[in-house]
């Protein structure tokens, strides 16, 4: 079932929940909350303000700010104004966040005053000027002040009507291979997630508090925890940035209902929680995506919880979600669900675009009404992936009879070792299954004889040591010899993206430079 009134203006969400809730707290941080009623008023009010700034025209706006009930207002002004929110993760650098600014051409930055030296440096560099709206403008400073305008209307402007099927969004990928990639994403791209995905299998609604510790600039984020929450008329509580010690402290309140996060967060969360079974206590649903989430962690979650690990599969140019594992039992280990309602997918060879038989590996292509618009300036790199309707994800997946998906790895992260490929994400959850590891990433680096082999790196379990060959006998007895890793590097960290993807050229840049 898809209820169709999820998918709607920004505008006539915020008015339609103001009208039923308007003293019911929308989002909160640790610093302020605010109600719908305050959020469709201070919304309404910024756009106008964003609309006149602009001169009239579409305001592109960049929203660099952290997690916080600012950055809610300051993106859906952005969309109420009839313009584009680009949001931009808080911690970017100069370069980062020049780059974005410039590719998306924002005429505005929402921001804070730290921010104005990284700034001033991004307009030498060439990117600008942008108007500053600050969140915190120091006294005497000249730039706009985002909380007042967001206090009262600007005179003489009238707010455009809002074409859901428009350009809302630009959300940068996370850059894994290269530059990152504006994609373009409307407004009922994004709600089309909320109607088909979080509502159905969630049930969330307005009696449901969500605990979030995503980056928002996710696009994992936008549809959940922003979007999602603001059509169903719930409330979330945004964390800065995920903290498991925060999180737990959280947690232990008992009043949130729904939590959804990334594998790793799920994983320190149970590192962290020692022999805690009350932890999710009054939680209906906790949801992970943005990377493979292990059959494993599930089942140990779950047993030590008391709390369905509920799986899905999602990728930015397709509003994040594509499958999803429906609260049951009916379930198979290790898949992110099945496709959404209203979504086509098939499963390819790469080489042929023929479909594969049930079982077998091939490259997921999908297409639905949360499809993207296409990649910000960059025609052909849309063209690339975009052929006949279809989306070409470049993720190898498999499916069984019953439609359940099993995402088994990247076309392009595939290790191929003397003609045999191996999948890092089967190796990474092998290794995983040992005590004394706390996380892992599978890394293909060349080789000479065999064109690649796998290395592992390895972060050990606090004041736990790990020695490399045990791992390798224990990946030995339980995959194939060519799997096994040819060596170990244990490491402090591995690195990911905001939305929990292994940054796999960071270790391979690592090991190359030891070299």
């Amino acid at each position: 079932m898809i209820r169709s009134e999820l998918v709607a203006p920004v505008s006539e969400l915020l008015e339609r929940q103001a009208g039923r809730f308007p003293d019911k707290v929308a989002y909160r941080d640790a610093n302020r909350a605010i109600t719908y009623g305050e959020l469709e008023r201070d919304t309404r009010h910024l756009a106008m303000w964003l609309r006149k700034l602009s001169g009239g025209a579409q305001p592109v706006v960049a929203v660099w700010l952290p997690n916080s009930v600012d950055w809610i207002v300051a993106t859906l002004a952005a969309v109420r104004a009839g313009g584009i929110a680009v949001p931009i993760g808080a911690a970017c650098t100069a370069s980062e966040a020049g780059y974005r600014i410039g590719d998306a051409q924002c005429g505005i930055v929402v921001t804070r005053a730290d921010r104005c030296e990284l700034l001033d440096e991004i307009e030498r560099n060439g990117t600008g000027p942008v108007r500053r709206i600050l969140t915190d403008p120091p006294e005497g400073s000249d730039e706009e002040d985002f909380a007042a305008l967001g206090a009262s209307p600007a005179e003489g402007v009238d707010l455009p009507p809002e074409d859901i099927d428009a350009v809302s969004y630009i959300i940068y990928t996370s850059g894994t291979t290269g530059l990152p990639k504006g994609v373009l994403i409307s407004t009922r791209a994004i709600l089309w997630t909320t109607a088909s995905c979080w509502w159905p299998t969630l049930r969330i609604d307005e009696n449901d508090r969500m605990l979030s510790p995503l980056p928002l600039f996710h696009s994992y984020a936008l549809t959940l925890p922003v979007l999602a929450v603001l059509a169903t008329g719930a409330e979330a509580y945004l964390m800065e940035r995920f903290s498991t010690k925060g999180a737990i402290e959280l947690l232990k309140s008992g009043e949130f209902t729904l939590m959804p996060g990334v594998p790793t967060m799920f994983h320190y969360l149970m590192q962290a929680a020692g022999d805690e079974k009350d932890l999710f206590k009054g939680m209906r649903h906790c949801i992970s995506a943005g990377a493979i989430l292990s059959g494993t962690l599930t089942n140990d979650f779950e047993k030590r919880f008391g709390v369905q690990l509920l799986d899905g599969y999602g990728i930015t140019e397709m509003s994040t979600m594509v499958t999803m594992n429906w609260p049951g039992t009916a379930r198979v280990p290790g898949s992110c669900g099945l496709p959404l309602l209203g979504l086509a997918l098939r499963i390819i060879d790469p080489a042929t675009g023929k479909d594969v038989p049930f079982g077998e590996e091939g490259e997921l292509i999908c297409r639905g009404p949360n499809l993207m618009i296409g990649y910000n300036r960059k025609p052909e790199a849309t063209e690339a992936v975009l052929r006949d309707g279809w989306y070409h994800t470049g993720d190898l997946a498999r499916s069984d009879r019953n439609g359940f998906i099993t995402i088994t790895g990247r076309v392009k992260e595939i290790i191929i070792r003397g003609g045999q490929n191996i999948a890092p994400a089967e190796v990474e959850e092998t290794v995983t299954e040992l005590d004394e590891v706390l996380d892992c990433a599978i890394v293909g680096i060349a080789d000479e004889g065999l064109g690649e082999v796998p290395v592992a790196f390895i972060v050990p379990q606090p004041g736990k040591t790990v020695e490399e060959e045990a791992v390798k006998a224990h990946c030995a007895a339980h995959l194939s010899a060519y799997k096994v890793p040819a060596k170990v590097e244990l490491v402090e960290e591995i690195p990911r993206t905001g939305s929990g993807k292994i940054m796999r050229f960071k270790l391979r840049e690592m090991l190359e430079g030891e070299a």
